[in-house]
């Protein structure tokens, strides 16, 4: 389960990709999440995810 709040999901997220994921795509698909989903819902914060840094900022 992800966290609701925005900036515990973007420290959450980056800390996964960070330890555990090569990719977006991979975390995406092994922790079975809607992409477009967890990408608009931090993009609603301002964070865009960066694919040659694999994190969000």
């Amino acid at each position: 389960m992800l966290p609701n709040d925005p900036m515990m999901l973007f420290s959450f997220i980056n800390m996964k990709l960070r330890d555990e994921y090569a990719s977006l795509d991979e975390l995406c698909e092994d922790m079975d999440v809607d992409q477009k989903m967890l990408v608009e819902r931090l993009a609603e914060c301002g964070f865009e995810y960066n694919p040659a840094a694999n994190k969000f900022w």
